[in-house]
Formats: structure tokens, sequence, C-alpha cells
């Protein structure tokens, strides 16, 4: 029996730690805003902790004190009720400047979070939409102003600015091995400045219920070095290249005769929707439908087919495709990269 109690103990132990790493979590920093929140959290988890068994200790002893035999309940004791005292002004000082610290501690992280964005070379701006990210590089280069959706590439090792704000309802923000949650508000801009000391993929989330698929309205942060992400700007720069065999050529004369022209932007192409996201190179990205789906050939064909089944309530709409015509539009888009 306790080689049980000890096998579940350790068991739990590890299931908790597992917790505190990984690609979408806050006691796992990767950058210097969330090493400053990690660090608050735990340094305010083990004085909580601290205080709270100061606290058991300080309610079990009188509970353990026998009374003294034959003491005479109704007398007073002059000498306790003023060691009773000094106990309690005591608590109550310690409450207070442990209060004040904490404000403090926030204050001085809350300063060292606004510094970091201080000196930002790249401003990105992120719209929330029901239920995906608008993403638009910004550049004082009309010519090379940037818009895709759902995947932020940002150069590692260096400060960027997101500019946060939505177009529909309230959403939230949140890159958790990367800073902390700020929302995006409608017909507001909100300030988040982020920076990942390496390359790596860092994973963020809706952190504010915005309807039926909140859950899944992800994001994904891809930090590179800077060479890499300056090539990586000027391909999405160009305009999508021509469709690489007839099958996708007939891809691209369905999507520009259906309904998804309407939604849609593809550069080199007539078509120019700006209510849903920019497909120009749609198969460079990881996921499908804000990081529902991993994108592949045949997650393509399921989100064009049933786009309801995949994320019900999306505004995306079932175009009626048969076989051949399905087959030939996931060609066409499967080749956008």
């Amino acid at each position: 029996m306790k080689r049980l109690a000890s096998t579940g103990f350790g068991t739990a132990c590890v299931l908790f730690l597992q917790g505190c790493s990984g690609w979408q979590s806050a006691l796992d920093p990767k950058g210097p805003a969330a090493s400053e929140l990690a660090w608050l959290i735990w340094f305010f988890t083990a004085l909580c902790a601290v205080i709270w068994v100061l606290v058991m200790i300080a309610l079990a002893t009188p509970l353990m004190m026998r009374s003294r035999d034959g003491a005479e309940p109704l007398v007073l004791d002059a000498g306790a009720d003023h060691r009773k005292l000094r106990v309690v002004v005591i608590a109550v000082g310690l409450t207070a400047v442990i209060v004040v610290g904490l404000t403090l501690l926030s204050f001085f992280a809350n300063r060292t979070l606004a510094a970091i964005g201080s000196d930002a070379a790249l401003t990105i701006r992120v719209t929330g939409h029901q239920w995906w990210w608008e993403v638009r590089y910004e550049d004082a280069t009309p010519s090379r102003i940037l818009t895709t959706a759902n995947e932020i590439h940002i150069p590692a090792g260096e400060p960027v600015r997101l500019l946060l704000t939505s177009t529909d309802v309230i959403h939230s923000f949140w890159v958790p091995s990367l800073s902390g949650k700020l929302d995006l508000i409608p017909g507001h801009i909100n300030v988040l400045d982020i920076k990942a000391d390496k390359p790596g993929v860092y994973r963020g989330q809706c952190a504010e219920f915005c309807g039926a698929q909140h859950a899944n309205m992800g994001t994904f942060i891809i930090a590179e070095p800077k060479e890499k992400f300056d090539a990586w700007w000027n391909d999405q720069l160009q305009p999508s290249g021509p469709p690489a065999s007839d099958e996708a050529k007939a891809g691209e004369d369905l999507f520009l005769k259906r309904p998804c022209v309407m939604c849609h932007r593809i550069g080199g192409t007539p078509a120019g929707g700006t209510i849903a996201p920019d497909l120009t190179h749609i198969a460079s990205r990881r996921t499908l439908a804000a990081g529902t789906l991993t994108m592949s050939r045949g997650n393509i064909a399921a989100w064009i087919a049933d786009p309801q089944g995949v994320k019900p309530g999306s505004h995306m709409p079932v175009v009626e495709l048969n076989g051949d015509e399905l087959n030939a539009m996931v060609a066409y888009l499967e080749g956008l990269k």
C-alpha cells in the first residue's frame, strides 16, 4: 500500500511538472517578457505558499496547546492578552509590507515589459476576426506592406511591436512562451511588445471567449534568423505563381468563378476580397482555419467541402463542387506556396 501511494504521488508530480513546459506554457519562457512574468508567477506562488504554511501553524498551535489545569476561564491574563495583541500587530504590519512589496514588484515588472519594444524596428498589426487572425506587416514603403493570416513570422532576437485590434467582438492575443495576454478591442488599438530569444515555433491562442469557435482560434509565432525572415518577407510579397498543371489551372478558373473570389485575395489574380484570409501563399503555412487542421491536401479538401463540419459557425459558406472540381480546386490551392 505504501509503495502504491509513493508511485501515485510520483506520477502526479510528473504530470504536474509536464504542464510547466511546452510550446504553450507561461512557465516555459522563451523571451524577456515571458521570463519576467514567469519569475513573478513563481515568486508569488512561493510567497503565498510560505504565508499559507505560517497561517496553518498559527492556527494549529493554540489548538494543540493544552490549557493550564485548574485555570479559571473567566480570569483575565493581561500578559497573554498583550502577547496576542503584539502578534496581531506584527501580522498586520507584515501583511501591509507584503502587499506593498508585491505592488512594487508588479510595477517594476510592467515597466520592464514596456521597455522591451522601445526600439522595435518591426511593427505588425494583428486584427482579430471570428475566428482567425489577420496579420499586416507595416512598412514605410507601401509596396512592402504585407498582409497574411494566422501565422506571424518575426526575426529572432529582435523586439517586435504588435498593434492589436478587432473587427467584431473582443478577442485576446496570448502566446504564453513569449508574452502575457492582451485584449483586441473593436475601434481601439492596444500595443504588445514581444521578443523571441531564439528561433522556434511558439503557439498562441485567443484567450477571451469570442463565440462558438473560440477554442479553434489559434496562431503560431515563427521566430527565424534575420536573414531567413527577410527572405520569407520578400517571398511573401511576390504574387502567386501560375498553375503548375492543367488540373491546377482548372482549379484557378473555378476559384475565380465561384463565391471564393468575393471574400479571399490571391495576389497576381483578379481575386481581391478582404473579408477572409489572404490565400496568396496559403500552402506555405503550417495549418488551416487558424490552427484547426494541419496543412495537407486532404485537409484542404475537407475544409473546402465541409467547412461547417470542421469549424461549425465559421463564416465560410459551402461551395458546391463535384469530385473533379474539388480535386482541381485543391490542386490549385496546394500550389500557392
